[in-house]
């Protein structure tokens, strides 16, 4: 296309071309770091310790250590859960220098049901709805200080949400 062809071209459709330009550029550059970050975060998804069908396994695969029990977590979950498929639970903590928060269901087929990277400064607190196959603990681990803490809680399953 030449000087002279855009010169004759209406405003608004030369307005509308440059802004479709413009648009399109803007999309390729964002898809382009948005691929980056998504690589990134997968190269740092620990499969291994999500793919164990124990929740000793995966803990140890996951931290390398053993969690002891804390009064200092608060997990919020039902007692009675009639959907499996759709479990709400939540955890905060007073704990300080907080780097981790995982959610753990023991009786699930592959226990690790969600890990969290808690950045320096954040509030530590998480929500989260899960997915339970049957009647079971829920346990939630807390990193903190290069330590591992724990809180438990039972939650009686009505319909299973892992394929039951």
């Amino acid at each position: 296309m030449t000087l002279r062809s855009l010169q004759q071209e209406k405003p608004d459709r030369l307005r509308r071309r440059v802004v479709k330009s413009l648009l399109t550029g803007v999309a390729l550059i964002f898809t382009g770091l948005w691929q980056r970050v998504r690589a990134a975060d997968a190269a740092l998804w620990p499969r291994d310790a999500f793919a164990q069908k124990t929740d000793s396994e995966a803990i140890r695969l996951l931290f390398g250590k053993q969690a002891e029990v804390s009064d200092q977590i608060k997990l919020d979950a039902p007692e009675i859960a009639e959907n499996g498929a759709v479990v709400p639970v939540s955890v905060a903590t007073t704990l300080p220098d907080v780097t981790a928060i995982t959610f753990v269901v023991a009786q699930n087929p592959f226990p690790l049901a969600a890990s969290y990277k808690i950045p320096a400064g954040t509030l530590a607190m998480v929500s989260n709805r899960l997915k339970m196959a049957k009647t079971g603990n829920v346990i939630a681990l807390v990193e903190s200080g290069g330590k591992l803490y724990s809180a438990s809680k039972e939650v009686k399953v009505t319909i299973g949400g892992c394929g039951g």
